[in-house]
C-alpha cells in the first residue's frame, strides 16, 4: 500500500511540475516572440490581456487550432480595429506552446 502510494505522489508530482514547465515554456516563449510587446497578461497593451483571451475562449473546443492560426496569419476585428501582425517566423510548436498557455490563463 506504501508504495502504491508513492507512486502516485510521484506520479501527480510529476504532472504538476510538467504543468508548470509548459507554463513557463509558454510565458518565456511569448516573452522570446515580442508576444508582450502587444499583449499583457492580466491588462491591454494594445492587444488583449492574454487572461481575457483565455476567457473568451474557454469553453470554444477549436479555440487552440483557431487561435494558433491568428497567430501565424493575423488577424483584425475581433478585439478591435488594431490589427495583429502575422508571424509567420514562430514555429508551429512553439505557437502552440504559446497558445495552450494562454488558454491555460484563469
Amino acid at each position: 500500500m506504501m508504495k502504491t502510494l508513492t507512486l502516485t505522489a510521484a506520479s501527480a508530482a510529476l504532472l504538476l511540475m510538467s504543468g508548470m514547465a509548459s507554463a513557463v515554456d509558454g510565458m518565456a516563449l511569448a516573452q522570446k516572440n515580442a508576444c508582450m510587446s502587444c499583449h499583457g497578461v492580466d491588462k491591454k497593451i494594445v492587444g488583449p490581456a492574454f487572461k481575457d483571451v483565455a476567457k473568451k475562449y474557454a469553453a470554444d473546443k477549436g479555440a487552440q487550432a483557431r487561435l494558433a492560426a491568428k497567430v501565424k496569419a493575423g488577424g483584425k476585428g475581433v478585439w478591435g480595429e488594431i490589427p495583429m501582425p502575422p508571424n509567420p517566423q514562430v514555429s508551429p510548436a512553439d505557437t502552440n506552446t504559446i497558445v495552450a498557455w494562454v488558454l491555460s490563463l484563469k
